[in-house]
């Protein structure tokens, strides 16, 4: 049967007699229903509390949680021991801060080269790093003589592109690391200078310097590192609330559903078609304005306000299939879960993936309920993406390549899953409700 187009008004073309307008319920009659404050209330409650438990509950407390931020240190001091001792300074700070064990866990401290060291700060691997430099032991030993020209100095190198918060914990242990270093090195200094004047003690008990630096620069266009997580929730509610969009106007066209725009109500005519054959249409509807949404979020952002973002080519074509691998993954959870579907798909890309997406937080400062979901909710696998294109130059091991794999891998499932349930319904007669317009 062709579906007619003309809506159709789904009320009576006559005006309702005296007798019905006296019988029609009023609000203070239905208020006083249980029934009728039942689910709204249960179900109303429940999401405050889950969405209160779940977004304080990933940012409360970052320092309580964290547990092995990745900091590179560096030893780069060539130079020989002081007097009397078996390994030079650099070596001593590197085996002292290593060992420390008076901050838990919280650094995952990593011996490298200042080369390897560079390399994991420009791939994202590292949140920040500590170098001792050449010829630091050297500059050390000179303050105890006449020939100092300058304070020796550590280097803290932070990682803006991890984010702001991220880079900042990086910067705090490596801080207080060089402190701790610096007063131990004064202590063996003032230990040894026994003829040194009350001026020249209180340099040699905090006798090194500490300055920080910006190991992997950003564009100041990048929102202070959170350009990342912004960009790519804007490409999670695109494909969220596209696919919501389209499968309510697929099933409204398709006369599955009433058309109600404030006063005005309109039925169409209920075309006959399975349940599989509209979710293909409803996918390839996705499929195709998929590209127009994602052309304007990047017009938007890139074009008119002016973020700072590289490989545009690239970061078009990965912003249009990580958005179409949400909106698919929207069609099939409708068609599986039919009217909760919106709110079971609210979870899976927005509730469960905001506090697990390691976009602001760094998932190392979150507790292990909010790593669990990391390794498979969609937002931490589209941002990390978002990250090496927009940051870390579309590196591979950045994590560009596991994010288009989790693209990959979310697309298969959610046309595997959609389907699968689709042809079950169908197989077993369940057809959907079609009303047909008065």
């Amino acid at each position: 049967m062709p579906a007619d187009d003309s809506p159709s008004s789904g009320t009576s073309a006559e005006p309702p007699s005296p007798a019905a307008v006296r019988m029609q319920a009023r609000a203070t009659a239905l208020l006083v229903r249980p029934k009728l404050w039942l689910l709204p209330t249960v179900l109303t409650g429940l999401l405050a509390l889950l969405l209160s438990l779940l977004y304080m509950g990933g940012i409360v407390s970052p320092n309580r949680d964290l547990h092995d931020l990745p900091i590179g240190i560096v030893n780069a001091d060539r130079g020989e021991p002081l007097s009397g001792q078996q390994e030079n300074l650099g070596a001593q700070i590197v085996r002292a801060v290593t060992t420390d064990t008076s901050n838990g866990d919280k650094a995952e401290w990593r011996e490298l080269s200042l080369a390897k060291a560079q390399d994991e700060l420009d791939s994202g691997k590292l949140y920040g790093a500590l170098v001792v430099p050449d010829g630091f032991t050297a500059s050390v030993a000179a303050l105890t003589g006449t020939s100092a020209t300058a304070r020796p100095a550590l280097t803290v190198l932070t990682n803006p592109g991890k984010g702001s918060l991220g880079s900042s914990l990086a910067s705090q242990i490596t801080t207080a690391a060089a402190h701790q270093a610096s007063q131990n090195i004064g202590k063996q200094l003032t230990a040894s200078a026994t003829q040194a004047d009350a001026t020249a003690k209180l340099l040699l008990a905090d006798p090194v310097a500490v300055t920080t630096q910006v190991g992997h620069p950003i564009g100041t266009n990048s929102g202070l590192g959170l350009s990342t997580f912004y960009y790519t929730l804007l490409l999670v509610l695109a494909g969220f609330m596209g696919g919501n969009v389209i499968s309510n106007a697929v099933d409204t066209s398709l006369g599955y559903a009433d058309n109600e725009i404030g006063p005005w109500h309109t039925r169409r005519p209920t075309v006959p078609v399975d349940r599989t054959q509209t979710l293909l249409l409803k996918m390839g509807m996705t499929a195709g304005i998929t590209l127009l949404s994602v052309s304007l979020v990047m017009l938007a952002t890139v074009g008119i306000l002016d973020m700072d973002a590289g490989h545009l080519p690239l970061l078009w074509l990965y912003s249009y299939c990580a958005t179409l691998a949400v909106g698919l993954g929207v069609q099939a959870i409708n068609a599986a879960f039919g009217g909760i579907g919106q709110l079971v798909s609210m979870f899976v890309f927005i509730v469960l993936g905001l506090p697990s997406s390691g976009a602001t937080v760094p998932l190392q400062a979150v507790p292990d309920f909010y790593r669990f979901l990391s390794a498979f909710e969609p937002m931490r696998q589209l941002g990390d993406g978002v990250r090496a294109i927009l940051y870390f130059d579309a590196r591979g091991d950045a994590g560009l390549t596991r994010a288009w794999i989790m693209i990959a891998i979310g697309t298969a499932l959610a046309l595997l899953f959609g389907f699968a349930m689709t042809r079950y319904y169908d197989r077993k007669g369940l057809e959907r409700l079609t009303p047909q317009p008065s």
